[in-house]
This record gives C-alpha cells, sequence and structure tokens, in this order.
C-alpha cells in the first residue's frame, strides 16, 4: 500500500502547532511564576505562605533570607480591619 505523501504536509503542520502553542504556554506561566515551574495542589497553608512571601518580597515565588522584615510588613496584613487589644 502507497504511503499518501500529500497527508503528511498537514499532519506536520497539526503536530508543529500543538508544540508551538504547549511551549509558549509553559513559557507563559514560567514567566509568571519568577521562571519556576507552577505548584499543584495548593492548600491553605501553601496560601497563607504565599501570601507572606508576597507581602515581604513583593512576589508569590520570592523567598527572603532576611531576618528582619521590612518596615511595611507590620502594616501591610490582610487583617488591617481587626482592633488589636
Amino acid at each position: 500500500m502507497p504511503v499518501p505523501w500529500e497527508a503528511l504536509i498537514p499532519f506536520a503542520l497539526v503536530t508543529t502547532m500543538f508544540g508551538v502553542t504547549g511551549t509558549a504556554f509553559s513559557i507563559t506561566k514560567r514567566a509568571q511564576n519568577d521562571g519556576k515551574p507552577p505548584r499543584y495542589g495548593i492548600d491553605t497553608w501553601d496560601e497563607m505562605m504565599m501570601d507572606r512571601d508576597k507581602r515581604l518580597t513583593g512576589s508569590a515565588r520570592g523567598q527572603s533570607s532576611n531576618p528582619v522584615a521590612p518596615e511595611s510588613f507590620a502594616t501591610n496584613s490582610a487583617w488591617y480591619t481587626e482592633k488589636s487589644q
């Protein structure tokens, strides 16, 4: 049975376009996560730590090794409406 060579051109185009879109999607996801792979299975603890990291460094994926928090960390809490006792 002969190979229908004219069918290889659309097959190559479809395969290439799936590869291009998958690669572009991966690049955009990594760009949004500061060059790190995306997180999966995030629970409440992870969300709290990501919020803390965002308040400390300005990025949800950024971490700081500085033992002293910046001055703005004391006033940019999510609990700004709660009265202190």
